[in-house]
């Protein structure tokens, strides 16, 4: 019987730089799309998927991240003395269990791969979760909670995957297919960030992954690759070949780069139109700045 997936390593150590100068002194991580932090995004989609056990790499600076989590008991019982319950609840889904949660440092910016090797002592012999905050995915079904139902079939290291624009491979760790079954994909190879010319196909990886502790013992063993950085991908991708299979998993759903101002103003569009209490007045604005839009053209 397969372990089951109850760890998630969430990466948060970056500067995010491209979201000066307001990341001077707010951690991107808790930057609010709409009226949530992305990073609370992030947790809700790992409880959703049976998580237990959350664990966050961080830097220096990142101090309010790790106090969003705690309690805020002068708060609560404001809220509660005003009979604000709809409010208290919000709050007390800001909380995490005594335990639950665990920070440690990345002291070094040498990528991805290595923020995760970090956490090798948290992880020992178990599979795990690895969420990237800045992918942010409106679905019906968390993306994890595909990828953990899908996992539970096939085993092995997964990532979550998507089709992107050829010019847009370079961005992205790209897949190279062996099989394709629909939303389960056996791969053969990945390239971290190729040429479009030389990318193997249009399915790109994203910020969800499901991995095996082989990749641990992978990356003990590798040395920086593209951009001079630690990539989680070349660990993966040395299990390609062996009884550890890696696939990739078309998830169902709208992934939002909120890495980049366009995608996290997108982001925000997007689920502030979901909200019935925020949709009529957005979209009576977003229907004026079209028409003022098409006068002036």
């Amino acid at each position: 019987m397969r372990k089951k997936v109850t760890k998630a390593i969430f990466p948060v150590a970056g500067m995010g730089t491209r979201f000066l100068p307001a990341t001077k002194s707010v951690p991107k991580e808790i930057m609010t799309l709409v009226d949530r932090p992305l990073v609370q995004y992030a947790i809700d989609e790992a409880r959703a998927a049976g998580i237990k056990e959350f664990i966050f790499v961080t830097s220096r600076g990142k101090g309010a991240l790790e106090d969003y989590f705690d309690h805020a008991p002068v708060l609560e019982q404001e809220l509660r003395k005003k009979g604000k319950d709809e409010l208290l609840n919000i709050l007390k889904s800001t909380y995490m269990d005594s335990g639950a949660i665990a920070y440690l440092r990345q002291h070094r910016a040498l990528g991805l791969g290595h923020a995760v090797w970090c956490a090798r002592r948290l992880i020992a012999n178990e599979p795990f979760a690895v969420i990237l905050p800045d992918d942010v995915i409106a679905a019906e079904t968390p993306c994890l909670q595909q990828m953990v139902e899908a996992y539970e079939e096939v085993g092995g290291n997964m990532v979550a995957a998507m089709e992107v624009p050829p010019e847009r491979a370079s961005s992205y760790g790209v897949l190279d297919i062996e099989k394709d079954t629909g939303s389960v994909v056996s791969v053969k190879g990945m390239v971290e960030k190729p040429k479009p010319e030389d990318a193997p196909s249009n399915l790109a990886v994203i910020g969800r992954y499901i991995l095996g502790p082989s990749v641990l013992r992978n990356l003990n063993k590798i040395k920086s690759g593209a951009g001079g950085e630690i990539q989680l991908t070349d660990a993966i991708a040395k299990d390609i070949g062996t009884d550890v299979p890696v696939s990739g998993y078309r998830f169902r759903g709208q992934r939002f780069d909120c890495g980049s101002k366009a995608g996290f103003l997108q982001a925000t569009v997007a689920f502030a139109l979901a909200r019935d209490d925020l949709r009529d007045d957005l979209s009576r604005y977003l229907e004026s700045i079209s028409q003022v839009t098409k006068a002036a053209e």
